[in-house]
């Protein structure tokens, strides 16, 4: 399984299988947030089969599936508000995790987080999102 920190409790990784949700909360996280939309996954690994399995691990999970037409600031926002508001670390999934980083850097950027910082996170983590600090710039204009 490969759990990236990106920072502080906001941790991403590509899709999960149904033998890691043990590993997960073994690890102490407190929230899954499913960004893959099921149009990508088979059956056995679609959201609602997934928030059964991680609500039975006591988990909490949330379901926010994100494509080019779903990453829009209210999404952004939401996502940020998930893991923000948790009480330890959370674990974003999409394919591969840079869906689920390209969010985080979208909402870091709209609560005025310095765009040198969120490249650098995304960097670190091996998520080069540098084609994306126009637009992160853009967002950070646009404070939410």
């Amino acid at each position: 399984m490969n759990i990236i920190c990106i920072d502080k409790n906001y941790h991403v990784s590509p899709q999960i299988e149904p033998l890691q949700i043990s590993d997960i909360a073994d690890q102490g996280f407190v929230k899954v947030i499913c960004n893959r939309p099921d149009f990508e996954v088979p059956p056995s690994l679609s959201s609602l089969v997934m928030a059964d399995l991680v609500s039975e691990a006591g988990i909490e999970f949330h379901i926010l599936e994100l494509t080019h037409a779903t990453m829009t600031p209210k999404n952004i926002l939401k996502q940020r508000k998930i893991f923000m508001d948790a009480s330890g670390p959370v674990l974003a999934y999409c394919a591969s995790g840079t869906r689920c980083s390209v969010i985080w850097a979208l909402g870091e950027a709209m609560t005025g987080n310095n765009i040198n910082y969120i490249l650098g996170k995304t960097s670190a983590a091996g998520y080069n999102l540098n084609g994306l600090e126009s637009t992160l710039r853009q967002f950070s204009k646009h404070k939410g």
